[in-house]
């Protein structure tokens, strides 16, 4: 039996090294094999539902002769995988780690543009590289006689407690935190914490006993929100390093940060997020993150219309990006598939949620779909390629199943999103920062895109060669007139155009 490919970090490795009788001293690295290695034994396809943390691995069994491949509950690490016409399959937690193999044939999925344009990320098991799968969130494969077969073993369920009050659901999420806490790092460790002037980072880094916050700010004051993490950092008697981030570095690293996703991402924080990993990176290498409070709580905005969606939901709802109609799309491609829609990718979602209320399907979706697809990829692929390694304290299933349990009431109200998590978080932080306005990880690129300084390489693209082999180019150059003219809503568009014509020149023009 053999480890063949694995990243990621196991959080309950204490209780587990116990129940297999492994050696506690070993080195991390030596440990998480023992661990992964001696459970297959023990529990086989069902070691998955033994681990708590972030993982994706493979596994060759033997005896069996046949390999076991594992991605954890929320898809925090990807794991790949590519079956050539000889029927031998490539795999890894990157799919740099096959790009190269002699097998390996390196087409453009055109299908996947379509969603992009309107979700700005790669949702769902396909990617932009023709016969590239992702192996799901929840999902374990088995491939042997040149045969996959994919099985899901896990599936976020709701089921509403009303018997709790608001109270008690804040002293579950604390009480839980406190253990899951203990678990993120060893005591040899020494971890830093990013840090906006949100609640979710304010709470881990108040939980957690890093001594240094690590920040991004702009010039732009508007737009700025160091000065929060800053006051945070001094409130809880703790430091923070702020990088500002300008806006020639912002657009400098646009290709370097497409190459590392190795998939296009419309996401123009996951810029910020590459900026502020390098800089953190160049005084520690192990910092914690407050991913997933938002999907599990009911953190955005919009999930305020939940009720009023109703259930016409499942007509539109396709995450917490929808950026492009089908109309638009219509006038902009070359290639459109009347078959190809965003919504199709969440019918069984709705399907697994029929009878809940609308926010539970809201989250759902997000927590299935956004997820994975935009934010645990950019944390992972962006940490990674800075060299940092990244663990977030709120992404656990034990902090999930309490939001499973709890009524969307202590989740969303008229006045308050993450109504009961910012109760918990008042235990250890000021009023002011654990009830503050949710405000997004705001970036100024909708002023700095219209700046003839900063958009060069962006009219450039949009007038190449290779973007007419998807594109319209009078329409897309229109939509980009047009935002400069003034319709500041177009930034979106225009960026995910540019990322993904960044992300092809990296892949299949330079290379």
């Amino acid at each position: 039996m053999e480890l063949k490919s694995y990243r990621g970090h196991i959080r309950n490795w204490e209780s587990l090294c116990k129940e297999l009788e492994i050696e506690q001293g070993l080195s991390r690295e030596k440990r998480e094999k023992s661990i992964l290695l001696k459970g297959y034994e023990r529990w086989g396809y069902e070691l998955p539902d033994k681990l708590y943390g972030m993982f994706a691995f493979a596994i060759y069994d033997d005896k069996k002769d046949e390999l076991y491949c594992a991605r954890d509950h929320f898809g925090t690490k990807p794991f790949y995988y590519y079956l050539t016409e000889k029927g031998e399959l490539l795999y890894g937690t990157f799919i740099k780690d096959f790009i190269n193999h002699p097998d390996f044939k390196k087409e453009i999925n055109g299908d996947m543009l379509q969603i992009y344009m309107s979700l700005t990320y790669a949702p769902g098991e396909d990617t932009f590289f023709k016969g590239v799968k992702k192996l799901m969130p929840g999902h374990y494969m088995v491939f042997k006689d040149g045969k996959i077969a994919d099985t899901r073993y896990y599936t976020p369920e709701f089921h509403p407690d009303e018997s709790k009050s608001l109270d008690e659901w804040a002293d579950e999420i604390h009480s839980t935190l406190e253990k899951v806490m203990k678990e993120v790092k060893t005591e040899d460790e020494v971890a830093e914490s990013f840090l906006s002037g949100g609640v979710d980072s304010s709470y881990v880094f108040a939980m957690s006993d890093a001594k240094m916050s690590d920040s991004c700010g702009y010039e732009e004051e508007r737009f700025d929100e160091s000065p929060l993490a800053r006051k945070t950092a001094e409130l809880l008697g703790k430091q923070n390093s702020t990088a500002i981030i300008t806006p020639t570095e912002f657009f400098d690293i646009v290709p370097y940060v497409m190459y590392n996703m190795e998939q296009p991402l419309g996401d123009a924080s996951a810029i910020v997020f590459t900026l502020g990993c390098r800089a953190a990176a160049e005084h520690t290498k192990l910092c914690y993150s407050g991913e997933g409070a938002d999907e599990f709580f009911g953190g955005y905005n919009m999930y305020r219309n939940a009720e009023r969606y109703g259930d016409n939901l499942k007509t539109f709802y396709v995450g917490n990006t929808n950026i492009m109609k089908e109309d638009e799309k219509k006038k902009i491609l070359k290639n459109y598939n009347e078959d190809i829609l965003p919504i199709h990718l969440v019918e069984h979602i709705y399907e697994e949620t029929e009878g809940l209320d609308p926010l539970t399907k809201m989250s759902d979706v997000d927590i299935q779909i956004w997820l994975e697809g935009d934010i645990y990829l950019n944390v992972d692929k962006m940490s990674e390629a800075a060299g940092l390694e990244i663990r977030m304290p709120l992404t656990d299933r034990r902090i999930f199943d309490i939001a499973s349990r709890m009524p969307s009431k202590y989740k969303v109200n008229g006045e308050q999103n993450k109504v009961a998590f910012r109760k918990a978080a008042s235990k250890v932080l000021p009023d002011e920062i654990a009830f503050r306005k949710k405000l997004g990880f705001i970036v100024p690129i909708r002023i700095w895109l219209a700046d003839d300084r900063y958009n060069a390489d962006v009219k450039e693209k949009f007038r190449s060669n290779y973007a007419a082999e998807f594109f319209d180019i009078d329409e897309i150059n229109a939509i980009f007139d047009e935002y400069v003219g003034g319709n500041s809503d177009n930034w979106r568009k225009v960026w995910t155009i540019y990322t993904f014509l960044v992300w092809y020149e990296e892949y299949f023009v330079k290379r």
